[in-house]
C-alpha cells in the first residue's frame, strides 16, 4: 500500500512551505515518526516526520516551494525493511579500490617547461606588464605560447595566491520573509530612535548578592533579561501607546504585555514571545527565557510561540554591540535595544566614578508614538533599572526573588 505524504499546515495564514533539506534519500527505508525533511515557512523551520514505515520516494526537490496539502513524498508501506548487512558492503568495496600508482601521478607532475614562455610570448607579456606566473600555459608540458600571451589579461589587483571561490545559495523562505518585513518597516513606518544610558551597578550588586541562592532554589540564573522585561512591562503600563499598534486608520491598544525576545537560533534570529509578562516574577521570566532560548537553539520552536507580541527586546550586547538602532518588529510599534556593558567614567554626586554603563535605544513608530511617550518610556525603563529595589521589587529583594 502506498501512502501519500502531504504538507501539513504549520500555522494559521501559512499557505506554502519550502523544502529546506531532505534528511533521507530517495529509496531509503524510513521508520514511522523518523524526521525525513526540514521545511521552512515564512515564520519558522520545522521537521517533517514520516507518517508510516516503508520505502520512501521523494516528489519534491530541495528548494522547492510546495503548497500546504501538496504531496511531497510517497511511502511504500508494504516494502520489507532491508537487512543491515546489505548496506555494510558498500564501505568494504570502497576500500578495495586501488590507490593511484606513482607512475600515474607523475604524468601530471610539473616539468621544467611548465610556466616558461616562448620568446614571442615573453615579449608580449613584458609589453602588457604581466608576469608569467599569472598565465596558465597551454603548450607542451605547460609552456606558455604566443596565443596564451595574447589572451592574457592583467589582474585587477595584487595577486596574493589566496582562494577566490564564490558560492551562490538561495536564501531560505524564513530569511526572505524577514528581509521583506524589514524593508517594509523602513518604507512604511515613521521610525525614529531615542537613546539613553543606564548605570548597571545596582543590578550588579543585587546579582552578586543573590544569584547563587536564586539559582540553587529555582534552577535558573538571575540574568539581566528579567530586570529589563519587568522594567519594560512597568513602563508599558505607564505609556500604553508604546504597547499599541496601527491597523489601517485604527489604533489597537492592549491591556496585557506580551514581550517578544530576540534570540539566535540555527536558522538565524528568532523572536519567541513571553505571554502576559506583566504577571510574571523574576523567577517566571528567567524560566520562560531559558525555555524559549533552548527551544530556539534546538530548532523546536513553534509558529505559535513566535506569533503575536506587543513589544520586543533585543540584546545586541551579547555580540559586543556598543550602540545600534534596532528595527521595529511589525506590527508592533516599538523595540528596545540592549547593548554591551562597559566601565565608563561618570559623574556621581559631583565626583568622577567608574561605573558599568549600558547604552539603550528605543526605536518607535512616530505615527502612533509621540516624542513625549517615547522619551518618557525610556526614562521610566532607566529609572527602574537604576533603582530596581524600589521600582521592581517593592523594597524587598528577597521576597521579589522568592527566596
Amino acid at each position: 500500500m502506498i501512502l501519500e505524504m502531504k504538507v501539513p499546515s504549520p500555522g494559521e495564514s501559512i499557505t506554502e512551505v519550502e523544502i529546506a533539506t531532505w534528511l533521507v534519500e530517495d529509496g531509503d527505508y524510513v521508520e514511522k515518526d523518523q524526521p525525513i525533511a526540514e521545511v521552512d515557512s515564512d515564520k519558522a523551520t520545522l521537521e517533517l516526520p514520516a507518517e508510516e514505515s516503508g520505502i520512501i520516494t521523494l516528489k519534491a526537490e530541495e528548494g522547492d516551494a510546495v503548497a500546504v496539502g501538496e504531496v511531497v513524498c510517497l511511502i511504500d508501506m508494504s516494502a520489507a525493511k532491508p537487512e543491515g548487512s546489505a548496506k555494510e558492503e558498500a564501505p568494504a568495496k570502497k576500500e578495495e579500490a586501488p590507490a593511484p600508482t606513482p607512475a600515474a601521478t607523475e604524468t601530471k607532475a610539473a616539468t621544467y617547461a611548465t610556466g616558461t614562455p616562448s620568446p614571442a610570448a615573453k615579449k608580449i607579456l613584458d609589453e602588457k606588464g604581466i608576469s608569467s606566473s599569472e598565465v596558465s600555459g597551454s603548450g607542451r608540458d605547460g609552456r606558455i605560447t604566443k596565443e596564451d600571451a595574447i589572451k592574457a589579461v592583467p589582474s585587477m589587483g595584487t595577486p596574493t595566491g589566496g582562494a577566490r571561490g564564490s558560492e551562490r545559495k538561495k536564501l531560505s523562505m524564513l530569511r526572505r520573509k524577514v528581509a521583506q518585513r524589514l524593508v517594509s518597516v523602513k518604507n512604511e513606518t515613521a521610525m525614529l530612535t531615542t537613546f539613553n544610558e543606564v548605570d548597571m551597578k545596582p543590578i550588579f550588586d543585587l546579582r552578586n548578592e543573590f544569584k547563587e541562592e536564586f539559582k540553587a532554589k529555582h534552577g535558573v540564573g538571575l540574568g539581566f533579561m528579567s530586570f529589563f522585561t519587568l522594567a519594560c512591562t512597568r513602563a508599558l503600563q505607564m505609556y500604553p501607546d508604546v504597547n499599541a499598534m496601527i491597523d489601517g486608520d485604527y489604533k489597537i491598544t492592549h491591556d496585557f504585555q506580551d514581550i517578544s525576545i530576540a534570540v539566535s537560533g540555527p536558522k538565524g534570529l528568532m523572536v519567541p514571545v513571553i505571554r502576559n509578562a506583566e504577571n510574571l516574577s523574576f523567577r517566571g521570566v528567567e524560566a520562560e527565557v531559558k525555555r524559549l532560548a533552548l527551544r530556539a537553539r534546538d530548532g523546536q520552536i513553534t509558529v505559535d510561540e513566535m506569533t503575536g507580541g506587543t513589544f520586543t527586546i533585543t540584546n545586541g550586547g551579547v555580540f559586543g554591540s556598543m550602540l545600534s538602532t534596532p528595527i521595529i518588529n511589525p506590527p508592533q510599534s516599538a523595540i528596545l535595544g540592549m547593548h554591551n556593558i562597559v566601565e565608563r567614567p561618570v559623574v556621581v554626586n559631583g565626583g568622577i566614578a567608574v561605573r558599568p554603563i549600558m547604552y539603550v535605544a528605543l526605536s518607535y513608530d512616530h505615527r502612533i508614538i509621540d516624542g513625549r511617550e517615547s522619551v518618557g518610556f525610556l526614562v521610566a525603563v532607566k529609572e527602574a533599572l537604576e533603582n530596581p529595589t524600589e521600582f521592581l521589587m517593592g523594597g524587598n529583594p528577597r521576597k521579589a526573588l522568592e527566596l
